[in-house]
């Protein structure tokens, strides 16, 4: 990179607000809290959680027992039945005290975390930031269901999407659109509209493909249900799952520990490369 590419305005790398190694004094930190299992949440957020004099966390979904990581002085406040300017006021109030704030926000925040209208309200308010990334229960799903979405030959491309709802989506970047990829593909947010999604999904994988419903991953009630694309809107209704679920789905379903035929060149012993030859 040469001097002049350096010089390169950018909005959120040059922002005076991101500082990662801050030199500000308490800058806010939004953590992730990871799925759910207390243990998930990183080493680094495990310790912006303890040293914290705030924590306001999204409490429909991060489960209280994160929050044992919190220090006694720390005052915990849920964000569930708060809106944006709430949630930035108690931020903003605690950080003119030169308290140390944690927003706290399930799974990494940067995946439907919200976190950047947040970051745009701290920015009015001069207030520096940081981010602390975290696990997303597509990761803990598929440890729990032993899954690589990105076998070689098989699948290559991990699609992270929700199906269009109260929020919409764009429109190239319609569940349509995106399933005609076949690829692995991990769709959050979606279950209510389990019919529409298992239709679009049966148009582009086939009603006899392998999907997964996740339900409440790394959580104690966690459920992980194979199904056929055919049968997922049906499998959903009879668990009653309404909320809190991934539906997953992808040709790497479909192969076992007993039918893997592609490799990985990577530790194929005629596969040479800088570090074996």
């Amino acid at each position: 990179m040469n001097e002049e590419q350096t010089n390169i305005e950018h909005p959120i790398l040059n922002s005076e607000h991101r500082t990662p190694n801050s030199q500000f004094r308490n800058p806010v930190l939004f953590v992730g809290a990871g799925p759910g299992d207390p243990e998930l949440i990183t080493v680094k957020g495990q310790k912006a959680l303890q040293a914290a004099d705030l924590v306001i966390y999204a409490g429909s979904l991060v489960p209280e027992a994160v929050l044992k990581w919190s220090g006694d002085q720390a005052i915990k406040i849920s964000s569930a039945s708060m809106d944006l300017e709430q949630i930035v006021a108690e931020i903003v109030q605690a950080h003119r005290k030169e308290q140390r704030v944690v927003r706290l926000h399930t799974g990494d925040p940067s995946l439907y975390g919200t976190i950047f209208e947040q970051m745009a309200f701290l920015k009015q308010h001069s207030i520096p930031y940081e981010v602390i990334p975290g696990v997303t229960a597509a990761f803990a799903a598929a440890a729990s269901i032993g899954l690589e979405y990105t076998l070689p030959e098989v699948s290559q491309t991990l699609i992270l999407t929700r199906m269009a709802g109260r929020t919409p989506t764009p429109e190239a970047e319609s569940l349509e659109k995106l399933a005609q990829h076949q690829a692995s593909m991990a769709i959050y947010l979606s279950i209510s509209l389990v019919d529409k999604v298992a239709d679009i999904l049966a148009k582009n994988y086939g009603k006899d493909a392998a999907c997964v419903v996740a339900f409440r991953v790394s959580h104690p009630e966690e459920k992980i249900i194979h199904t056929t694309v055919g049968q997922l809107a049906d499998t959903v209704r009879a668990e009653k799952i309404n909320r809190l679920a991934l539906i997953i789905v992808g040709r790497v379903l479909d192969v076992s520990l007993d039918t893997l035929k592609y490799k990985s060149k990577l530790y194929d012993k005629g596969f040479f490369h800088g570090f074996r030859k």
